[in-house]
């Protein structure tokens, strides 16, 4: 052979060579993940970027409550502690002493309202006042009088009848005073109540909040003549404990029992545990949903609980010792829960699982996998897409 047409010939052997996809890929890049060796496995190359946005930790054991009954819930202001605050009469709102989101003590002035029903309850004050008087001196008079007359019949200068008609005017007049004291004592009652006094006329009606807590609602303003004195116009609210209102399903309500305690978990807050009180286990079934509705005491003396908030509560009567990992290292796929153990460094399988539910972000393993095993927490997603998301 000649030397030309040996040295082609080399060439074209060692073309033949090359692997295709180092063939085809540009200088100096390489593929950051291989093609799995079995199905389901994801490896990267040694020093891909890939592998840094991929979090890997240890299976942990802990203790997982069994028995468990799980329900939503909201956060409600607790019955017990809201005052509704209307007008004890009818009249002109002249101010209004707090506004929405105010704190007030019990006590506090919220409303300002003159009224003629005011000036009325002064007036028969003094009416009643001047009846009574009347009424003594009528008393002391027939007193006076039978004691002069009992005088007479004594030294026969006067008939018995007289007598006896003294004694009856006497019971007359004693019954005018007890019934004028009485009046006088109602009317008294009437100011004390609208927080007046006998002082004189155009006194204002001070409408004081009946609860210490927060102003929730405002629904008057200054110049208003407000008749309905059963319309709310103020709503005060003690929210240093809230309730949570759940519905439990019809089949677990033998659980729970009123006084004890139960977890509840916020979206507000998650990752945190608060625990309340059972108060109220309804009487009925909603016969709907067939569940029966459950009301939780919490304490909220920090203000962070706030009516609306959407709750879970949890019960439980027990617990058994599972593997535990965060949630985000759960993939939820063809209605089926899988996880990634890294097998090296650079090397995952995916691995279907059983899972219990999730508490605080905390998700418990029934079967799958065990305690040491080491489960990718952040970035499972990643490894999802690099399979197809299917597989």
């Amino acid at each position: 052979m000649k030397p030309f047409v040996f040295i082609v010939a080399i060439f074209i052997l060692a073309g033949c060579s090359r692997p295709p996809e180092q063939a085809d890929a540009p200088a100096g890049r390489r593929p950051a993940a291989s093609a799995p060796a079995r199905p389901g496995w994801v490896r990267f190359n040694a020093g891909s970027p890939q592998l840094d946005r991929i979090r890997v930790a240890q299976v942990a054991l802990s203790d997982v409550a069994v028995d468990e009954v799980v329900a939503p819930g909201k956060v409600v202001i607790n019955p017990n502690r809201i005052s509704r605050v209307g007008l004890p009469l009818p009249g002109r709102v002249t101010a209004v002493e707090v506004h929405l989101g105010d704190a007030v003590k019990q006590g506090q002035p919220l409303l300002r309202v003159e009224s003629p029903e005011a000036e009325e309850a002064v007036s028969r004050t003094y009416q009643a006042e001047a009846a009574q008087s009347q009424a003594r001196a009528a008393l002391n008079k027939a007193q006076a009088d039978l004691d002069r007359l009992r005088d007479l019949y004594t030294h026969g200068a006067t008939p018995k009848k007289e007598v006896l008609n003294a004694e009856a005017e006497l019971v007359r007049a004693q019954a005018a005073v007890k019934d004028t004291a009485a009046g006088l004592e109602q009317a008294r009652r009437r100011l004390h109540i609208l927080g007046l006094n006998g002082a004189g006329f155009g006194q204002q009606v001070v409408v004081r909040s009946p609860i210490s807590g927060k102003v929730l609602d405002v629904q008057v303003v200054p110049g208003e003549f407000r008749n309905d004195i059963n319309a709310p116009m103020i709503t005060v609210a003690d929210l240093s404990t809230v309730w949570v209102t759940s519905a439990i399903p019809e089949n677990s309500i033998r659980w729970i029992q009123r006084g004890e305690r139960v977890k509840i978990e916020l979206e507000a807050y998650p990752g945190e545990v608060f625990t309340g009180r059972v108060m109220r286990v309804a009487d009925t079934v909603d016969p709907q949903s067939r569940t029966v509705e459950v009301q939780t005491e919490l304490a909220n003396r920090d203000g962070r609980l706030r009516p609306e908030m959407f709750a879970r509560i949890r019960h439980s009567h027990g617990s058994r010792t599972l593997p535990v990992v965060p949630s985000a290292a759960v993939v939820q796929s063809g209605g089926s829960a899988w996880v990634y153990v890294a097998r090296s460094d650079h090397e995952f399988e995916k691995v279907q699982v059983s899972v219990g539910d999730d508490a605080g972000g905390k998700v418990p393993l029934l079967s799958g996998v065990q305690s040491g095993d080491r489960v990718v927490v952040d970035g499972a997603f990643l490894l999802q897409g690099q399979l197809g998301g299917g597989q």
